[in-house]
């Protein structure tokens, strides 16, 4: 009977604590700072195996408070990206620099996760596009394939 009551007593506790914790929302700062991408895809087509990998994320402030982006991190090792360091001011623009490793053979799909204090703090970007295989060599046999 103990352990009965006490099993209702654990619950109840628990419920009362749930309910407190999704009762009381954050509060939206209508001054908080907001990106504004030219795009939040970057499509490198298809493009030459060991070709530049390099592209730019173009982006605005527009909201009234600096924007500090804290991390870039790409979901591979083969994404590279790099944000400013310095807080990008309201209405300002600044870039996120990718480099992306084109030595990896095929399409791929990739994704940039930024972590700021926006008034969304976790965004995602992403890079695509296809790397062409080396040109078969004129003895006629296959250049090796490569895979990541």
């Amino acid at each position: 009977m103990k352990k009965a009551i006490l099993s209702i007593g654990l619950f109840v506790c628990v419920a009362v604590a749930s309910a407190q914790e999704t009762s009381t929302p954050n509060p939206v700062n209508p001054n908080a700072p907001k990106f504004k991408f030219e795009t939040e895809v970057i499509d490198y087509g298809t493009i030459e195996h060991n070709a530049n990998g390099d592209r730019e994320f173009k982006f605005t402030n527009v909201g009234k408070e600096p924007l500090i982006i804290t991390s870039a991190v790409g979901s591979c090792g083969c994404t590279v990206p790099t944000a400013p360091k310095d807080p990008v001011k309201p209405g300002a623009s600044a870039t996120i620099k990718v480099h992306y490793a084109t030595d990896r053979i095929g399409a791929f799909e990739k994704q940039i996760t930024i972590t700021s204090n926006a008034d969304t703090p976790s965004k995602v970007i992403k890079i695509k596009g296809v790397v062409k295989p080396d040109p078969a060599p004129a003895d006629g046999t296959a250049a090796p394939a490569e895979k990541h």
